[in-house]
């Protein structure tokens, strides 16, 4: 009856965010505090409530300046020539598909307003002409009413896309970066499961000291993949191998730290943690703030949305607002090898307690037969190493 349930939680987990993809509070930029951009706020706040969070910018440049900062996702420059969407691709690719959209939107409703403007003025020139007494001066005045509208409005307002932070040129969707983000909760996993379980790392250093040749080897061959082959990482590839490595490390020291302290079963809850729901909630697919409301906080305090937010800030962003994220993966790691290192006294505290077995130097109740007590001690560091080799 379990296994159902939990196959069921874990479909769940991944379809319902994927089922409920829409813009929550997206940072976006309002470029000018001209009537033309005030009404775009107030159609888009009408339209789409709770979607976007707006903020001013004086020029095009600041607005460019706060999407390579990772402010704000994108920004739309409305003006009387047209409106010019500006998007990263860097940031999220469903992202920028959805500025795109939205500035259509915007363009295509000030062109039905212009052609409603423009129609009521004809209508206006027709009912003036109808009043002139005169046939002659009544058409001229249409005419003339007629051609003023014609050269006083365009025929349609255009949109222009511009692409401040691109995606790498052979990973236009970005497929690639999600598709190769993915993976490495799996391997984490599983590096901290063989670290844990192997038995000749004896010794709790050995075992840490594993856990980080195995992560910065498996980076630099998700690296190699990634970049050398597919061609999704195309910057900074020192930081790209070392965050990638961070990030293997932080899922690989929490499931050995968690496998040490409750032993196979930490294995099951390590697994249901990183992947059901760290992965599930990481927003690499398309953005955090396109998953629910609160889904989103938890998939960024998680290593797989950390590290694919750090990852991404790293690759495009040359490194900014990453602190956060670096913070995420840095306290997963120490609280993982914490307990890799000194869970061992734990377990042995706890078996100690439950079997009841003398201390050191305690004198054992007398044999049959003997008539006296027979003081046995017993050498601790020898009882503490063979319990750390048998976990």
């Amino acid at each position: 009856m379990a296994l159902p349930i939990a196959i069921a939680l874990a479909v769940m987990a991944f379809a319902w965010p994927a089922g409920r993809i829409s813009p929550r509070d997206v940072p976006v930029g309002i470029v000018g505090t001209g009537s033309a951009s005030q009404r775009a706020v107030e159609g888009l706040t009408r339209q789409k409530p709770g979607a976007f969070d707006f903020r001013l910018y004086p020029d095009q440049q600041a607005a460019r300046s706060a999407i390579r900062n990772r402010e704000i996702y994108g920004a739309f420059a409305v003006s009387g020539a047209g409106i010019t969407v500006l998007k990263a691709t860097a940031a999220s690719p469903s992202v920028a598909q959805l500025l795109t959209d939205v500035g259509q939107q915007l363009a295509d409703k000030a062109t039905q307003q212009m052609a409603a403007r423009q129609k009521a003025a004809e209508q206006k020139a027709e009912e003036k002409a109808d009043g002139a007494r005169s046939p002659a001066k009544a058409h001229k005045q249409a005419a003339a009413g007629q051609a003023a509208v014609h050269a006083g409005s365009p025929a349609k307002v255009l949109v222009k896309g511009v692409d401040v932070v691109p995606v790498a040129a052979a990973d236009p969707r970005g497929v690639v970066f999600s598709s190769s983000v993915f993976p490495l909760t799996i391997c984490g996993i599983l590096i901290g499961a063989f670290v844990t379980m192997a038995r000749g790392l004896a010794r709790p250093r050995h075992r840490v000291l594993t856990l980080l040749v195995a992560c910065a080897v498996a980076a630099f061959g998700v690296y190699l993949v990634a970049q050398g082959f597919l061609g999704a990482l195309p910057h900074h590839p020192v930081a790209t191998w070392a965050i990638l490595s961070l990030d293997l490390l932080s899922v690989s020291a929490t499931a050995a730290g968690v496998i040490r302290l409750l032993g196979p079963v930490g294995l099951g809850l390590s697994a249901a943690l990183m992947v059901f729901v760290g992965n599930a909630f990481s927003g690499a697919t398309s953005a955090p703030e396109m998953l629910p409301e609160g889904v989103d906080h938890v998939g960024q305090w998680l290593p797989p949305g950390a590290g694919a937010s750090l990852l991404r800030d790293t690759t495009y962003f040359d490194g900014a607002a990453d602190a956060g994220h670096l913070a995420v993966l840095a306290l997963w790691s120490v609280c993982g090898i914490t307990a890799v290192m000194f869970g061992h006294w734990v377990i042995r505290e706890g078996r100690g307690t439950k079997s009841g077995a003398p201390a050191s130097g305690e004198l054992l109740p007398a044999l049959p037969g003997s008539g006296t007590a027979v003081a046995v001690r017993r050498h601790a560091h020898a009882h503490a190493r063979r319990h750390d080799g048998d976990d």
